[in-house]
């Protein structure tokens, strides 16, 4: 199994054979014995990649499972005070992977020497059980799942520009005022060419036709610290603006609800030494971080 899973995420042998540091006639000779001992086949093999059939996909799913179970074990039984060891795969979005989660895997990685880390951070909803992850941050409202979810703090949607703009330009006293300035909208904060606002009880929508449409948060920042318009962001990713006085935040009257920010991660019978210290760590250096309630 452990073979299947390094040859069906890496999409080659010769790469499994390298993770596993095994031969790669031996790995071709694994997957060989399980398919036979199977009696169906795992993988499609092309000249240019290998990958799982519809067979070998449903397999992948309950072999990780059961490989996470295994290690899961063994912790279990070297007690609940073992050292954390092996290999942590974790996601977040982009701009809060880099200022927040990169802090905590270097903090992470200086305490546990016997581990490794790969994170991926994407401004998607990643599945952690179908890429084989470990450990989530996830902004927004959650859907029902059997991950266990710790919440850690809270995050805003908020309209900002530069003060040499609102000097120039004027500043925004209601949504519909937006119409008649620059707008730079990041679509993956906003899809789309509407802003929605809230007022109480009542919900405003505002359609725009922005002079920027970029699909980078950074990117959207970058653009509104140069002066050119408006933009919105999520709080946190326009923190270390605000405080320095680069960038003011417009229609606070009109902000929607917060949105929560929770640490999510895969929960077995036993809880693997490797992602408790790494969410352990996570809580309480989020919960810790103004930025963040």
């Amino acid at each position: 199994m452990t073979v299947f899973v390094a040859v069906a995420e890496e999409e080659s042998f010769a790469a499994a054979a390298r993770r596993l540091r095994m031969s790669p006639p031996a790995v071709t000779r694994a997957i060989a014995s399980l398919e036979e001992r199977l009696g169906v086949q795992l993988l499609t093999r092309t000249t240019r990649s290998v990958r799982p059939t519809d067979a070998g996909s449903r397999y992948l799913e309950d072999a990780r499972r059961i490989l996470l179970e295994a290690d899961e074990a063994d912790e279990a039984a070297a007690g609940i005070n073992a050292t954390p060891r092996g290999h942590l795969a974790l996601t977040a979005p982009v701009l809060f992977g880099k200022i927040y989660v990169m802090p905590i895997v270097i903090a992470y990685q200086m305490a546990f020497e016997e581990t490794s880390v790969s994170a991926l951070f994407i401004d998607r909803v990643v599945n952690l059980v179908e890429e084989g992850l470990d450990v989530g941050i996830r902004i927004g409202v959650l859907p029902d799942s059997s991950l266990r979810a710790i919440r850690v703090g809270q995050v805003r949607r908020v309209v900002c520009a530069s003060p040499a703009y609102l000097e120039t330009h004027g500043t925004p006293r209601i949504p519909a005022d937006l119409a008649r300035h620059s707008v730079i909208a990041a679509t993956s904060v906003s899809p789309g060419t509407e802003w929605t606002f809230a007022r109480g009880k009542q919900r405003i929508g505002v359609r725009l036709t922005p002079r920027i449409l970029v699909n980078t948060n950074d990117g959207a920042l970058e653009a509104a610290k140069s002066g050119f318009g408006l933009t919105r962001l999520l709080s946190y990713q326009v923190a270390s603006e605000l405080a320095a006085g680069t960038l003011d935040t417009v229609l606070r009257d009109y902000e929607e609800a917060s949105l929560p920010v929770h640490v999510i991660h895969r929960e077995g019978r036993h809880g693997s030494a490797k992602v408790r210290s790494f969410v352990d760590l996570a809580v309480e250096r989020l919960r810790a971080d103004a930025a963040l309630r």
